[in-house]
């Protein structure tokens, strides 16, 4: 479970200049700094997987992009998620280059990876302040259902296809990325 720290307001400044001396991790959430739990290992290793495959087809097409775990985007006046991976242009992260990496413009791709404390928060909360920032395309990887829901922007809401199995995750950021949703969650599996 997420934990509001304090009652004071903090604003979106405040927020990129919060420095607790620990290495926890906050979302601003209607100007309250609200610490998020540390991920599950499944978690890590999707987003891992995720992003490996994302840096390589990025390689692969000699894209101007960047593929980042754990940065910013500002949702709001008083709002700004940790996202478990986006794709941004290089001009976007040049902009931070020596700033905190909470993007203020849209990423061209946010990936969420659900954990048991997550639900609401990735399927509710992140879409409707995603989609209000206008993140043209958002999946939301579910290991707990088993399948990955790819949503695209269409006139201000989200249209949500969902994927389960060997279905072929379609992407138009990545229009020619192979993946399937099987490959992305047995990533989040460990032989014994």
């Amino acid at each position: 479970m997420n934990t509001l720290v304090g009652d004071k307001l903090c604003s979106f400044e405040d927020y990129l200049q919060y420095d607790d001396g620990t290495d926890n991790r906050y979302e601003l959430v209607q100007g309250r700094l609200e610490l998020m739990n540390p991920p599950t290992i499944r978690h890590l290793l999707i987003a891992d997987f995720i992003r490996d495959s994302l840096k390589a087809e990025i390689n692969r097409k000699n894209l101007p992009w960047l593929c980042f775990k754990e940065a910013g985007v500002r949702t709001g006046v008083q709002k700004s998620r940790v996202t478990d991976i986006c794709v941004v242009s290089q001009e976007q992260a040049l902009d931070l280059l020596d700033k905190s990496a909470v993007f203020q413009t849209p990423p061209l791709l946010v990936v969420e990876v659900v954990s048991p404390e997550s639900v609401n928060r990735d399927y509710r909360y992140k879409r409707s302040e995603y989609a209000a920032a206008e993140i043209v395309e958002y999946w939301i990887v579910d290991p707990i259902l088993n399948k990955l829901s790819v949503l695209r922007l269409e006139e201000g809401f989200y249209e949500e296809t969902v994927l389960t199995a060997s279905q072929s995750i379609v992407s138009q950021v990545f229009p020619e990325l192979i993946l399937t949703v099987d490959q992305v969650l047995d990533a989040g599996k460990l032989d014994s």
